[in-house]
């Protein structure tokens, strides 16, 4: 421990932050540490290195610059992630894909307050369903909307230390169990009397498909870079003038703003500017995203991880609600357990994780899984904050 934290400065704040990012992915390229990846991946080492920091005393738990990095770096990675969206091809996936996806959406939807009621009188924070409403984000599209949730609801750092603890050991817990499963596709599609066949034709097509990306110039990063600035500092400047909504607050000048980068962005994406993904638009998005995590982390209390037993069996129980919502549409449509594992984990995991579980059951249907993915991060930002909104009913 150290009597005051060795670094404070703003500017070496976020070089130690973007250092650390930059050591975490680079040690993920290497084989030897594939299974601490595997089971571990660098979003969660983003969040808990930063911790571990302020916890040992390098760096402060409060900073003008996580302010300014919260503030500012979210709707300027979302914007980037939105632009780059294809949602004809997310289209074409057809409505089995997006039913499961939807489904999945659903079953996080219904799951959030009904496990909030069963164990919310027993959490001794009284804000912890804040914290249960930045969780819906994660699990309906990824992180990105975890983080938005986070500031939509204005879940405090404290509330949000044990649900994390709760997305990596329930959210990717399911993942492993998935991959797992994917042995036994073949006999879960028997079992649901699948019908495989636009599957396997559109397996076929993703195998031929052409790697457009190409090596980013001064004009990309100038364009991407300008415009994502331009559209954060507008969509602030606009959110300043609308009305907060809701009871509990549901709809805060935060999530004005969120919400109209989103849509701002969504839109661009029917524009040219969609093709700036085959320079990295989005991860430059990502890089902002996680640059953006290290932040929270840095201000998150390692203690809170005490209270992690009872959070997780609320965790538990709310992925079994999305399972069983899974299963029932599946039967319904009768799914082949691709869609199932996929359309769950554009959910739960979001565009990280969804292209991986679709590559270990068809390894060239990956892009299906990110582009799912990428619809779970389009849905998840409006649905995440009617989860949120029914959770904090719940809770009052």
């Amino acid at each position: 421990m150290f009597a005051s934290p060795l670094v404070s400065e703003p500017m070496a704040i976020i070089a130690l932050f973007s250092a650390i990012l930059g050591v975490v992915f680079w040690l993920d390229s290497f084989e030897a540490f594939e299974p601490a990846f595997k089971y571990l991946p660098p979003v969660i080492w983003a969040y808990f290195v930063p911790m571990l920091c302020t916890t040992i005393g390098l760096t402060p738990a409060e900073s003008p610059v996580y302010d300014w990095m919260s503030a500012y770096l979210l709707p300027f990675s979302l914007f980037l992630l939105m632009i780059t969206v294809d949602l004809k091809a997310i289209l074409r996936l057809g409505p089995m894909a997006l039913f499961m996806m939807c489904a999945g959406t659903l079953g996080i939807i219904v799951g959030g307050p009904v496990v909030f009621a069963l164990f919310g009188p027993f959490f001794e924070d009284p804000v912890a369903w804040k914290g249960f409403a930045a969780l819906s984000g994660s699990w309906i599209g990824g992180t990105a909307n975890m983080v938005a949730m986070k500031q939509s609801f204005g879940t405090p750092d404290s509330t949000l230390g044990p649900l994390l603890v709760v997305d990596v050991v329930a959210g990717y817990g399911w993942m492993g169990v998935l991959i797992f499963l994917s042995a036994y596709q073949a006999h879960f599609d028997d079992w649901m009397q699948a019908d495989t066949t636009a599957m396997d034709r559109l397996n076929e097509k993703m195998k031929n498909m052409e790697d457009q990306l190409r090596p980013v110039t001064l004009r990309d990063l100038a364009l991407m870079i300008g415009l994502a600035l331009a559209a954060t500092v507008g969509a602030k400047a606009i959110a300043g003038t609308l009305p907060e909504l809701g009871d509990p607050t549901a709809i805060t000048t935060d999530t004005w703003a969120i919400l109209l980068v989103v849509t701002g962005g969504l839109l661009l994406s029917f524009t040219p500017l969609q093709e700036m993904e085959n320079a990295g638009a989005s991860r430059l998005g990502y890089f902002a995203l996680y640059l953006l995590l290290t932040s929270i982390g840095a201000k998150a209390d390692l203690a809170a991880v005490l209270d992690v037993p009872l959070y997780l069996l609320a965790g538990v129980l709310w992925i079994l609600i999305h399972i069983a919502f899974l299963l029932a549409a599946a039967r319904m449509v009768k799914a082949p357990l691709f869609f199932v594992a996929t359309g769950s984990m554009a959910n739960v995991g979001g565009a990280a994780s969804a292209p991986i579980v679709a590559g270990v059951y068809l390894p060239a249907m990956a892009p299906v899984g990110l582009l799912m993915g990428v619809a779970g991060y389009i849905l998840g930002i409006y649905a995440a904050l009617g989860c949120g909104w029914l959770i904090g009913l719940v809770a009052v």
